[in-house]
């Protein structure tokens, strides 16, 4: 008889990839709407009815001025990514990212969705506004009108502008919320609650305003006083090549005319389409991130209730590899050990699977997560370990084969016996092995390095000698590299801060989400707490002891790690403060405070020693209490020396 059929565990991103996709369409609604707005602000209001009236001319404009925002909003679906991007310095980001075709294709596609909307623009205007792109000056002959070439060229730049505005703020970047535990006298909720989207919904318009403004001025005024006289000639030339493919009988010269069209009402026009266009990218960009933001929720409930397997499911997401779903998983087990008591009791009675429990697959996972930043602490500052081919090859070293017989003498027969002395004998004995067949590079090195060695005694004085050293070329390098470094805007891009350098050691590269470990820390103190009432069968408690011992050795781990990690010589500030760490710490502490609460009365039944119990109620007390007590945080009172010192 065959074996039953194994039930399907439906993948995490089954429930996950609709979420996103409503999302989307949700984010598509909004710029749709914004969109018809500026769609009814460009119609001619000939008639009083169809100017405005969604199905004619203004809803076709609409779709129009959408498919230019389009390509924008696919380009941020397909760079997404979790978290902030991590490196000691804006210079080894820029390093990084100069090698992928991601830079090239972000500002190509703002290229292109703003010559688009240019070219939209210039078929709505008037034609009182002489902007059309093929102007008939005398008779029938067409002639190319600088006019609409100026504004396509200027939309362009604000393109390219915008462009790079969104590779140096990292519009991709994903953030996902942390759970936090519930104050004293909350209750038990029945769902998690989002944060209201438009709290500050005063601010972030005025915010949107003010960058979607200060772009288009300040580009517009580049390309009218500077930029469009460079690029006059090789856009006037691109135009021609186009347009003669429809009009035969344009010039057939590509020289531009004498008279360039500079006007004030062309600026004024050029920075008011420039400010539509960014004022409805602003709207989508800060619509999608807070779509994409939110929780892994449908109808207040986790995305895997409507599955056949939820556990099944939940434990696929946290065992993807990417991180996009593993950070949405890692979410909604946050809010399930916080808000939703059935899920809990499932997770502690599904013990019969494959691969075991579910609480034990969830142990392993989420604690894993936890120590990798142990892992990271431990291997900072070590080479990256060799590839098994080349230990493979290194553990077999290639014996030479044996000779039959002794390699030939290189010695020189007709040497004197008394060994040539001077720089001259030297250049002649060299010359010599050259004639007997060595070549110049082996013979003659040796020789000019004596020969610069003797010149420079007789020449240099000690000072100058002293600054040729290794030591002095470094100290004049650090010099030089301090007053570059001390530059406003310059100096920023090299500066290796404290912050950066330990948010890259501790949370890794290329790219870091702190909800990952701050959820995962969460998740694991509040459903082993919970167990106390709902674990009936008693499996959580075997994992305690190792949970506080874990949450222990990483927190004083992380917290030796900050004190200890010198400041490099170009961090000039000297601030040692890390937002993301110290976040990090204080989360791990609370989760360790609230296990030994829950289990400090069972700590002997628990096989958990005196001395484990005094290093866990050291490691979670919180930095406050450090402060009140008077004592050292964050390593004060140590004196601290930067990997290199500054020079003066």
């Amino acid at each position: 008889m065959p074996p039953p059929p194994v039930a399907r565990r439906p993948p995490y991103k089954d429930f996950l990839q609709p979420a996103l996709q409503r999302r989307f369409a949700s984010t598509a609604g909004v710029v749709l709407a914004f969109s018809y707005v500026e769609s009814v602000t460009l119609s001619r209001w000939d008639s009083l009815i169809w100017s405005w009236f969604p199905i004619g001319l203004p809803g076709l404009r609409a779709l129009a001025i959408f498919a230019c925002v389009l390509p924008l909003i696919v380009l941020r679906i397909a760079h997404s990514h979790m978290g902030v991007r991590t490196a000691n310095s804006p210079f080894d980001i820029l390093r990084r990212m100069i090698w992928q075709f991601q830079p090239v294709e972000t500002i190509l596609t703002y290229a292109l969705s703003f010559w688009l909307f240019s070219q939209l623009y210039l078929l709505s205007i008037p034609e009182g506004a002489n902007l059309e792109w093929i102007t008939y000056y005398s008779g029938d002959r067409p002639r190319l009108n600088e006019r609409a070439l100026f504004y396509t060229v200027n939309l362009v730049l604000i393109g390219v502008s915008q462009g790079f505005v969104h590779l140096v703020y990292d519009y991709d970047r994903l953030e996902l919320k942390a759970v936090e535990p519930k104050g004293e006298g909350g209750g038990q909720a029945t769902a998690p609650r989002e944060p209201d989207p438009w709290e500050g919904w005063k601010t972030q318009i005025f915010r949107m305003l003010f960058r979607a403004g200060t772009t288009a001025l300040a580009v517009s005024m580049a390309n009218y006083a500077v930029a469009y006289s460079l690029l006059r000639t090789s856009a006037w030339g691109w135009a021609m090549t186009i347009f003669r493919l429809f009009y035969y009988n344009l010039p057939k010269t590509n020289i531009p005319p004498s008279q360039a069209p500079w006007s004030i009402w062309m600026l004024g026009r050029s920075i008011w389409a420039g400010f539509m266009f960014n004022i409805l990218w602003e709207i989508s960009a800060v619509t999608f991130t807070y779509q994409l933001q939110k929780g892994p929720l449908k109808n207040n409930l986790p995305l895997t209730t409507e599955s056949k397997d939820p556990n099944g499911s939940l434990i696929n997401g946290l065992k993807s590899k990417k991180p996009r779903i593993q950070a949405f998983a890692m979410l909604e087990l946050a809010y399930i050990a916080r808000d939703f008591e059935d899920r809990r009791k499932s997770i502690f009675e599904d013990i019969d699977r494959k691969d075991g429990p579910v609480w034990s697959q969830l142990f392993v996972i989420c604690l894993n997560t936890i120590i990798s930043i142990e892992q990271r602490i431990d291997d900072y500052g070590k080479p990256p370990a060799p590839r098994p081919a080349a230990q493979a090859a290194d553990a077999r070293p290639s014996q030479p084969p044996p000779r039959a017989a002794q390699p030939p003498k290189d010695e020189d027969v007709w040497l004197p016996a008394v060994p040539a002395r001077g720089f001259r004998d030297s250049v002649g004995k060299a010359v010599g092995q050259i004639a007997k067949g060595k070549t110049p590079a082996e013979t003659l090195g040796p020789v000019a390095k004596r020969g610069a060695i003797e010149i420079g005694n007789r020449v240099m004085t000690s000072e100058q000698k002293e600054v040729l050293t290794p030591e002095g070329f470094n100290s004049a390098f650090r010099s030089l590299a301090l007053q570059v470094i001390r530059l406003p805007v310059v100096g920023l891009f090299f500066q290796q801060t404290f912050r950066r350098r330990l948010n890259a050691a501790v949370l890794g590269m290329p790219h870091s989400e702190v909800s990952v470990y701050i959820n995962a820390a969460f998740a694991l103190s509040q459903l082993a707490v919970s167990s106390l009432a709902e674990d009936k069968y008693g499996n959580v408690q075997r994992d305690v002891p190792n949970l506080i011992r874990t949450f222990t050795t990483v927190i004083k781990k992380l917290e030796m790690f900050r004190d200890k990690l010198p400041s490099h010589w170009t961090g000039l500030e000297g601030d040692r403060s890390c937002h993301e760490t110290d976040r990090l710490l204080d989360n791990l502490k609370v989760g360790l405070g609230r296990l030994i609460e829950a289990f400090g009365a069972y700590s002997a039944d628990l096989r958990l020693s005196r001395a484990d119990m005094r290093l866990a109620r050291e490691a979670a007390m919180r930095r406050q209490t450090q402060e009140e007590n008077g004592e050292a945080v964050d390593g004060e009172g140590e004196q601290r020396q930067p990997e290199m010192r500054q020079a003066n």
